[in-house]
């Protein structure tokens, strides 16, 4: 469930197919995000999950996994 939402997020801020994105999709080598675009995606997931990422977690967020693992993790500990 986690991944569709990650993926309409992203396929939102990117403009790319979601069919495109997946897990192993790094950001900035594989989906071609900027750091204003990863700005977005990270403030999107935040509003889908009702979630805060703090920055120096959020600055290890390279691929969709870790996006996917560190929502699991926040709900998890909320």
């Amino acid at each position: 469930m986690e991944l569709e939402k990650i993926r309409d997020i992203i396929s939102e801020v990117l403009n790319l197919n979601s069919e495109e994105i997946n897990p192993e999709s790094r950001f900035i080598e594989d989906l071609g995000a900027d750091s204003l675009d990863i700005f977005q995606i990270i403030m999107g997931i935040e509003e889908e999950f009702d979630i805060e990422i703090e920055n120096e977690d959020a600055e290890k967020i390279v691929t969709v996994q870790d996006a996917i693992d560190r929502i699991n993790e926040v709900l998890k500990n909320k």
